[in-house]
């Protein structure tokens, strides 16, 4: 339970990380492109730097803290096994440019 209570508290630190990207897309973006293309950039730039953050996270726990080899955490981007973590980074990578559109 506890590293569901830790990887809750990385989890907000994407908060911050958002809304520095959102004043990145307003100050810079957004007037060298057009509101439209700014927001699209926005939303990818955001979307790696969760799915990268995402995945340096996961390595890190899986591998340094709770131990496992590299091996068996690669073995949860087997589809054909089953194994659906990749579904899930894609929907984190795709996450806030479906919310750009949801919103407008």
């Amino acid at each position: 339970m506890h590293y569901l209570v830790q990887s809750f508290l990385i989890w907000l630190l994407f908060i911050p990380l958002a809304i520095a990207n959102g004043a990145l897309r307003d100050l810079v973006l957004a007037p060298a492109f057009g509101d439209t293309l700014g927001r699209a950039v926005s939303s990818l730039t955001l979307s790696l730097l969760i799915l990268v953050l995402t995945l340096l996270f996961e390595v890190s726990f899986f591998v340094l803290v709770m131990g496992h080899p590299m091996d068996e955490l690669l073995m949860d981007f087997d589809l054909f096994r089953g194994r659906l973590w990749l579904i899930v980074l894609t929907a984190t990578f795709f996450a806030p440019l479906l919310a750009s559109k949801v919103r407008k």
